[in-house]
């Protein structure tokens, strides 16, 4: 008969949400700093489940708009051209850099969606319980927290292309309202990250 794994909690331990390492607390009022990087100490992330949910959600009916407005419009004597962020990728694509289109496909488009999947499979693991790969459910998190800050990159390529082309009345681009939205996808998807307590998920595999 197998003993079975006692926890960092049960074992007198917390571990650090920045860096991992396991330290005994300073009291049970205060735990204290991480001897290693500095970070505050917590035993766990308060209704971590519920916040998670929240942002997800909210991320999800705001990635609709984020992808069906438009990001940049541009004007031109007479006329004006709006782009989404799949227009601009195609129109990247069509002029020949494809490189260029793929990395906005990959960070704008398809990190967004990933991490909002990738959280929702997470979720639904800790609360059914009997997590048998928590290894890799750890290594998916640790992913996802490390690329979310990279989604941004279609906001900074239009800003970039907003500051640079002025040439009024000739041309002039400004961002589309679809670029709020995106930012507010980006941000809500991180914050889904944060409130997520990944010892959450050790939890599971052991009441499994």
């Amino acid at each position: 008969m197998s003993a079975r794994a006692l926890t960092a909690a049960q074992s007198g331990l917390v571990g650090c949400k920045a860096c991992g390492l396991l330290s005994r607390p300073a009291a049970l009022a205060f735990l204290g700093y991480c001897p290693r990087c500095g970070a505050r100490l917590e035993s766990r992330r308060g209704h971590s489940i519920e916040y998670t949910w929240a942002f997800i959600v909210a991320a999800a009916i705001l990635y609709v708009p984020a992808n069906m407005l438009p990001v940049l419009t541009t004007y031109t004597t007479g006329s004006f051209e709006s782009d989404t962020i799949i227009a601009g990728v195609i129109s990247l694509y069509t002029s020949g850099s494809w490189p260029l289109a793929l990395i906005v496909l990959i960070a704008s488009f398809m990190i967004p969606l990933g991490k909002l999947v990738a959280l929702t499979y997470l979720l639904m693991g800790v609360q059914r319980g009997g997590v048998r790969n928590a290894r890799e459910r750890m290594r998916l998190f640790r992913l996802l927290d490390i690329t979310g800050r990279w989604s941004m990159l279609d906001v900074f390529v239009d800003t970039f292309v907003v500051a640079l082309v002025r040439f009024p009345p000739v041309m002039s681009v400004e961002p589309g309202a679809g670029v709020a939205f995106f930012m507010a996808v980006v941000v809500l998807t991180m914050l889904a990250a944060k409130s997520f307590d990944p010892r959450l998920i050790w939890d599971a595999a052991i009441d499994g």
